[in-house]
């Protein structure tokens, strides 16, 4: 499967959309809890080792961070949510930017969500998926860290996960995924490939 995210470039950070590239085009999101491997999702779904930073500090994602992959589409990373060391005050900072960017931003088609696959469906997870619903934005759950446990407790995880989302967000979908392996690398970018609008190959 071709990858067409493999020349994605860094454009611009911000700390909040009003300092955001121009609303237009089409832009996908990748959000989640800090630690949940986002940054490590990132990298391996556009096949490029460093186009975001990994670090072993949860929550150095403060900014929100554009990449360019063609004149019409971009991908952004949001800041890592929930993290139990950054101060109250950032914390709420954060979570009005990211609220403010997924509700005002119109040129945004969909959210990649991480949740690791060991603790899904934490409080913020319910909550970004909930300003998707009311932004009437379609989202797609990876599982992340799917190396981690065994395929029989992997998979008792995805339907847990898919029986939450079914009930309670109709339009979201999810699967496995691991940045170790890459595992669920192709049906994630095939998301994206549908959300870009991309023709089928």
């Amino acid at each position: 499967m071709k990858n067409r995210y493999q020349h994605a470039r860094f454009l611009l950070s911000t700390p909040d959309s009003a300092h955001a590239p121009p609303d237009s085009g089409l832009e996908v999101a990748f959000a989640g809890r800090s630690n949940a491997g986002k940054s490590s999702a990132l990298n391996v779904i556009t096949g490029q080792k460093a186009l975001a930073r990994i670090s072993k500090t949860p929550g150095r994602t403060q900014q929100i961070n554009f990449f360019l992959i063609d004149d019409q589409r971009r991908l952004v990373d949001l800041p890592g949510y929930g993290y139990a060391k950054v101060g109250r005050n950032i914390k709420n900072q954060w979570q009005r930017h990211i609220a403010g960017y997924l509700e005002t931003r119109q040129c945004l088609q969909g959210v990649i969500l991480m949740m690791d696959i060991r603790h899904p469906l934490k409080e913020f997870d319910r909550q970004l998926l909930g300003w998707c619903q009311l932004a009437g934005l379609p989202a797609h759950v990876l599982l992340t860290k799917a190396d981690k446990l065994k395929r029989g407790p992997a998979q008792a995880s995805l339907l847990q996960v898919r029986k939450h989302l079914a009930e309670h967000h109709p339009t979201a979908s999810v699967q496995l995924f691991s940045a170790l392996t890459r595992a669920g690398a192709d049906a994630a970018r095939a998301v994206l490939d549908h959300w870009f609008g991309y023709e089928p190959e």
